[in-house]
């Protein structure tokens, strides 16, 4: 009886010990533990998870998992709502045994992550509803991602390189973000330090600050806005898209077109909206203002509104302002008595409605005490005008009309003049 007990024992030791081994085989192979987790997390998110990629991991100190050619869609769909070349992901062991209740990560690296927004919107369109707002990770030793891309609806963004020394979505953030946003022919660069003071304000749809500063440069066909320039305000995201309400926005700028290069400034104060393909700006006030007395920018004072409509093809840019040019630019054409000897304020009004390079006709409304102008004219061509003026055709390349109660000539005064501009057919 005794003997039979001591074999039992030896067998369920021996048996012990084989599976101990088969197990350890099994671990030793890191393709296997990869798959084993990519299902688990895919069963839990109703996704389809794998890395075809060769795959790494690491048990001792903190447990690493790196996963390669990495994969992840709705079961059965054609395109792939998350992609990336390689996946670096890092759990404390307290992570691992909470079961989901820590959610403490030590760092994530992303390589060529490749996110596309239609099929991500479909997939949380279809989870079950939770009365439990989701909660974001807190990631002890931060985040890495380089060479990242996003696609939207007739958008992208390039090259997004992101990185972040500690994400803790209760604490204030300080990134570095990198990309290249696409809207044929618009593209707009972009290289930013960024501050957040609560990420998970946005997952509870509540307003939290942000602040940027650093380089933009937007091109447009023959356009280029390169600009230094530093915003802040309280962001928040909800169903209807995101907003900063209100954006405080300050730019050092230039504007360049084959060659004109003309050196500007810009302040803007007022709400900023993107939903859907729309951006829009309703700037309660906007100041411009050239660099040098030589400038033909002139200093403004105004408020309007401007929106970016992605939807259309191609997009189509909108501004409509309105406010008062303080004085009559030295670069502009010398006015005739009595117009230029008035110190007033000059009211205008600005309407534009076409391709985001600015090249489509304007409105352009000006006043100064009796005396009118309404014209409609191209930036590009003016501003080409501006720098041969002193050589070239001393008349404007535009439509409009000029009427004044009264204006000096070589000595005559004429009284009530209105005067028709008709652009030049070679402009």
């Amino acid at each position: 009886m005794a003997a039979s007990r001591k074999r039992r024992a030896l067998l369920a030791v021996l048996a012990l010990a084989a599976l101990l081994a088969l197990l350890l085989a099994w671990l030793s192979r890191p393709q296997q533990l990869a798959g084993l987790i990519l299902d688990r997390a895919g069963a839990a998110l109703g996704l389809e998870i794998s890395a075809s990629g060769p795959a790494e991991y690491r048990l001792r100190g903190t447990p690493q998992l790196v996963l390669r050619k990495l994969s992840v869609r709705e079961p059965g769909a054609a395109t792939a709502l998350l992609e990336a070349d390689r996946l670096l992901l890092a759990l404390p062991w307290s992570t691992i045994r909470s079961n989901g209740q820590d959610l403490t990560v030590q760092r994530v690296e992303l390589d060529a992550p490749r996110l596309d927004l239609a099929a991500l919107q479909r997939w949380m369109a279809g989870r079950p509803p939770s009365s439990q707002t989701s909660r974001l990770p807190l990631l002890t030793d931060g985040i890495g991602i380089v060479d990242g891309h996003v696609a939207g609806d007739g958008w992208e963004i390039r090259d997004i390189s992101l990185s972040a020394a500690r994400f803790d979505p209760r604490r204030p953030l300080a990134a570095r973000l990198r990309g290249r946003y696409v809207d044929a022919p618009l593209e707009a660069g972009f290289d930013l330090r960024v501050a957040l003071d609560e990420a998970q304000a946005l997952l509870e749809q509540r307003a939290t600050t942000v602040a940027a500063d650093g380089g933009v440069e937007i091109r447009s066909g023959a356009t280029a806005l390169p600009a230094t320039l530093s915003l802040s305000g309280p962001l928040r995201m909800d169903e209807d898209g995101i907003a900063v309400e209100p954006l405080r926005l300050g730019a050092s700028a230039r504007y360049r077109n084959g060659d004109t290069d003309l050196p500007l400034r810009i302040g803007v104060h007022g709400p900023l909206r993107h939903a859907g393909q729309r951006l829009s700006l309703d700037a309660a006030g906007l100041i411009v203002r050239g660099e040098g007395d030589d400038s033909p920018i002139p200093p403004l004072r105004a408020r309007g509104r401007l929106t970016l409509d992605g939807a259309r093809t191609p997009a189509l840019l909108q501004i409509a302002v309105g406010g008062e040019i303080a004085r009559w630019p030295q670069a502009w054409p010398t006015l005739p008595p009595p117009l230029g000897q008035s110190d007033s304020p000059l009211p205008f009004s600005l309407a534009y409605a076409g391709a985001t390079d600015g090249g489509d006709p304007l409105r352009l409304r000006l006043a100064r005490d009796a005396t009118r102008f309404d014209a409609r004219l191209r930036l590009p061509a003016l501003l080409d005008w501006f720098d041969t003026l002193a050589d070239g055709n001393p008349l404007p390349p535009l439509q409009g009309r000029l009427s004044t109660p009264r204006v000096e000539v070589s000595g005559a005064t004429l009284h009530g003049v209105e005067i028709e501009f008709e652009e030049d057919a070679e402009q």
